[in-house]
């Protein structure tokens, strides 16, 4: 089994560590590959940035030219998931959605702990858009820029590790996910630090995506995720 994950950044050691912690998750026999977009920004905070990687990933993607099984894109909060869904016949996962679905398995409710706090609206818009909002105690920023998780990981955890406690104490969350894929590996350190489940994302995202491929489950193309429709697109930068 292949699983591609995209980084929606175009910071190539960002996706070493996402594909790393992928990897890691992964059972064996289970080739993961990380993919960084050819184009877009080195960090993506805000629906402007969202969009133009949505674009960039559904670009890479279509782009590789391997067999794979399933495709996992690891932006918290981004668009995008659903143009994915359009455009291929594997099963697409998205981090986000996938640390909230594990999380309601294991806790009534939980809270998301992320960077800045202008990513806060946007993870929210999207746990409602794919109907996993209600459950959901908070949604803190930690104050940390994404670029800033992989240049100080220790200043990272600590940052993440104070507004986890309070998502747990005054939130009254029972699980706690991690609100950004550059903040994978953490979770183990988040947990002991709050005494309450963590979930990554990214980790989550593999272990759905394997046991979709597994079921022999993808996209329904019925109605909602049927492919494009044939027509003229100009200065489209994908090319199919």
């Amino acid at each position: 089994m292949r699983i591609l994950i995209a980084n929606v950044n175009t910071t190539a050691s960002m996706t070493e560590t996402i594909r790393a912690q992928a990897a890691a998750s992964a059972s064996p026999g289970v080739e993961i590959v990380g993919l960084t977009p050819s184009f877009g920004p080195e960090s993506v905070e805000g629906n402007f940035e969202s969009y133009l990687a949505a674009v960039a990933v559904m670009d890479r993607i279509v782009r590789y030219d391997e067999p794979y099984d399933a495709v996992i894109q690891a932006g918290y909060g981004e668009h995008g998931r659903e143009g994915l869904q359009e455009l291929l016949d594997v099963p697409v996962v998205d981090i986000t959605e996938a640390a909230a679905q594990v999380a309601m398995l294991i806790g009534r409710t939980y809270s998301v702990v992320t960077t800045l706090d202008r990513a806060v609206p946007q993870i929210q818009d999207r746990l409602l858009l794919a109907g996993l909002n209600e459950r959901c105690a908070s949604v803190r920023a930690s104050g940390l820029p994404v670029l800033e998780l992989e240049a100080d990981p220790a200043r990272a955890a600590d940052a993440i590790v104070v507004e986890a406690r309070r998502a747990v104490d005054e939130d009254r969350a029972e699980v706690i996910c991690l609100g950004c894929g550059g903040m994978a590996g953490l979770d183990q350190k988040i947990s002991a630090a709050t005494g309450v489940p963590v979930v990554d994302g990214v980790a989550a995202a593999v272990t759905l995506a394997e046991g979709l491929v597994r079921l022999g489950l993808s996209t329904s193309k019925v109605r909602s995720y049927a492919p494009p429709r044939p027509k003229t697109v100009t200065g489209w930068p994908i090319v199919r």
